[in-house]
């Protein structure tokens, strides 16, 4: 650890004014700007010679949970939009797969969690966390290469397959006969996603020749395909499924196409200089003993 992200470490923990050479572009400065409490107390908080902290108390911790402890919250970044059975207000209340995985991560922190919901897109969500307004971001966020050039991921805790919904007279028509899989492989028809999602970066590599459509939200794509204006919607196994689950009527008119060669794993971000933050909410997912795939999420409750 160099001199001036010690330095920036004491400022973001303590409050003691940092020094000249201190750097405010320091990873740990950005990392720092997490709005936090004045500390209970005044006392300059040691880092050691291995970067470690140490706090009033006498526990040694890793730069990033002196500061969330210090602050005595965790803050998390969740998309702005609901996305039930992830995420959702009830009766003023946060609820939700997300929220509970959250909640349980500060729980094993020992502090308070909030919530950050200024994003409206997933990216947003991205670029929360990316910006050091949040210490993670639990948000249904799929894990995507350009994505991980500003932020981490952790092993996914949810895996689900890639797949299509379609308009059954837009696709025959389409299709002129034939077989299904054959058309899928060489689509070139109309394909909605939802924009400034993974899905829209998804659909550029895996239907290269499609005629990209992108709606604000995924209720617009569903009207859209619907509507007849477009061919297919592309999203994950579980919102397309979801549709069907939700209006068993809509298999008049639509069907599901699942990618089973084409996953998409969501997983909790961390900032990308905090690398024992990262190694913690691994090692909680591998030792939580609740489990999740699609049928589990399908039989969530959504309120």
């Amino acid at each position: 650890m160099t001199c001036a992200t010690c330095t920036a470490l004491l400022v973001a923990t303590s409050g003691v004014p940092a020094p000249a050479f201190a750097a405010d572009t320091t990873p740990a400065a950005l990392a720092a700007r997490v709005p936090a409490p004045t500390p209970t107390s005044g006392a300059a908080l040691v880092v050691t010679p291995t970067g470690l902290v140490q706090m009033p108390d006498g526990r040694l911790l890793a730069p990033e949970f002196a500061r969330i402890v210090n602050r005595g919250e965790l803050v998390v970044a969740v998309l702005g939009v609901d996305q039930p059975p992830f995420f959702e207000e009830h009766n003023g209340q946060l609820v939700g797969l997300d929220i509970d995985l959250a909640k349980e991560l500060a729980q094993k922190l020992n502090v308070k969690v909030r919530f950050n919901r200024d994003a409206m897109t997933f990216d947003g969500v991205v670029s929360l966390l990316a910006k050091g307004q949040a210490d993670l971001a639990v948000s249904k966020l799929s894990r995507t290469l350009p994505r991980t050039e500003i932020i981490s991921f952790s092993e996914p805790y949810l895996r689900l397959n890639r797949a299509l919904l379609l308009n059954r007279v837009k696709f025959a028509q389409l299709a002129h006969g034939r077989p299904v899989p054959e058309v899928i492989r060489s689509y070139d028809g109309t394909l909605g996603v939802v924009a400034k999602s993974s899905y829209a970066e998804y659909a550029l590599s895996n239907f290269p020749h499609a005629k990209l459509m992108s709606y604000p939200t995924w209720d617009a794509v569903l009207k859209a395909l619907n509507d007849g204006d477009i061919t297919a919607a592309f999203r994950d196994e579980f919102e397309v499924k979801r549709v069907l689950k939700s209006d068993p009527t809509a298999s008049l008119r639509l069907r599901v196409v699942t990618l089973k060669d084409l996953e998409d794993t969501l997983a909790v971000a961390v900032n990308i200089t905090e690398p024992a933050l990262l190694a913690f909410v691994n090692q909680f997912l591998a030792d939580r003993a609740k489990r999740l795939d699609v049928a589990a999420v399908l039989q969530a409750p959504s309120y």
